[in-house]
């Protein structure tokens, strides 16, 4: 028994600094360089709010995420129509994040859907050089019709 519990704790503490340089280089700011959607039910991947969507994602040494992401060619609203519109393509988040492994679960407190607040949201990462790849859960999509099970998936670049 001990021999095992030695063994278990010799292969946490190998993987301690590994989370540790993670959370080191995924701290500052990520510029978004793409955004796409993949469809649980076909397969289906297309780029999200359109060809060059915008988007930051912040870490900070606290210990807090932000993430704020719009379609390219958002307009100001003129009518309730308009207002709908925006809200389709588009998405913002915060809360504290921890990471575990190969991803990082934020527990959000505040969002721009009040669905996603008090929740955690996993998302899977890799780092590769000054790029960060992201795939978040399946997950219901709030924002196409008929709630369609999708992923997102997304490659941002550190910002200088």
């Amino acid at each position: 028994m001990l021999k095992w519990l030695s063994a278990l704790l010799c292969v946490l503490l190998a993987y301690q600094p590994a989370f540790a340089d993670d959370r080191a280089r995924l701290l500052g700011i990520w510029k978004l360089a793409s955004f796409d959607v993949e469809r649980q039910d076909t397969g289906e991947r297309s780029a999200a709010y359109g060809k060059n969507p915008t988007g930051y994602l912040i870490f900070t040494p606290e210990g807090r995420m932000m993430a704020v992401l719009e379609g390219e060619g958002r307009k100001a609203p003129q009518t309730d129509e308009d207002r709908v519109a925006l809200f389709r393509n588009m998405f913002a988040y915060t809360g504290t994040y921890r990471l575990e492994g190969d991803k990082w679960i934020t527990k959000v407190d505040v969002s721009w859907n009040p669905a996603w607040n008090g929740t955690d949201q996993a998302r899977f990462y890799k780092l590769e050089g000054d790029r960060l790849h992201v795939i978040s859960a399946w997950a219901p999509s709030p924002n196409l019709t008929g709630r369609p099970m999708v992923r997102g998936i997304t490659t941002w670049e550190k910002s200088k």
